[in-house]
């Protein structure tokens, strides 16, 4: 478990786990925490689908394109913009519930992501490991028809917990100037771009990566591998789709 003074520089994704469970009040009390997170106007815009048992976690594992995680893991979590249950208690109340729109959805995402950040700080700082699964939003229908979703709640955060199997990896990040402006935006040349991505471009992993795709560059393993265009716009379309079918659109 890491010191609290040395987690936020030394944490990482934790993708294998030891068969042990990690008990369900754990992590309720978990979740109960990071509650206490920043919330627009106090709503408290999402709602968490903890899968924990073999069968959910098999029935979700191909809309997460069957990544080891999820079957590995002790508990599932997906978390939800959810104006659902604030939109049926203005209803119940007489008051005009306005929240099916693009803002409002922005809103319930943006409470969601916060939640699902503050439950991987708390489970990791109890010497848990957690990892995000990215795929949540390529395949919302999907995954909303598997956990029962009704409209106005979207999942746009989905993250593993369980007890580590491995040590938490080296990772290299962008230095400060790189993302990190005084006052406005700057217009970086090229070479001030290329500098900057320097040690990111010279990592050694990435460097293995770049040969094992046969490409020229780290960029170019990104962009035409990784996260292709013609992948980015079908998984736009099918996401976009989804947000219409749930009224935010």
């Amino acid at each position: 478990m890491l010191k609290n003074s040395e987690y936020f520089s030394r944490r990482g994704s934790i993708r294998q786990y030891k068969a042990e469970r990690v008990s369900d009040e754990m992590i309720d009390e978990i979740i109960r925490q990071a509650a206490k997170a920043p919330t627009t106007g106090n709503m408290q815009l999402y709602s968490v689908i903890v899968t924990s048992t073999e069968e959910g976690k098999e029935r979700i594992a191909g809309a997460h394109f069957n990544q080891p995680m999820v079957k590995g893991c002790s508990h599932l979590l997906t978390i939800c913009a959810d104006f659902n249950r604030f939109t049926r208690w203005c209803e119940i109340n007489n008051a005009d519930a306005g929240f099916d729109n693009p803002l409002s959805f922005i809103s319930a995402m943006t409470d969601a992501v916060i939640l699902a950040q503050q439950i991987c700080t708390i489970a990791e700082m109890n010497g848990l490991g957690t990892c995000y699964l990215g795929t949540v939003t390529y395949n919302a229908a999907q995954i909303a028809e598997i956990l029962e979703l009704p409209e106005l709640v979207v999942p746009v955060a989905c993250v593993s917990i369980g007890i580590p199997a491995e040590e938490i990896p080296e990772t290299e990040r962008l230095p400060l100037d790189a993302f990190r402006y005084s006052e406005k935006y700057p217009r970086l040349s090229d070479g001030e771009i290329i500098e900057l991505y320097k040690a990111k471009d010279e990592y050694a992993p990435n460097k293995k990566f770049i040969e094992e795709n046969g490409k020229q560059n780290l960029a170019q393993v990104f962009a035409e591998v990784r996260y292709p265009r013609a992948m980015n716009e079908e998984f736009s379309r099918t996401f976009m789709d989804f947000l219409k079918k749930s009224r935010f659109l």
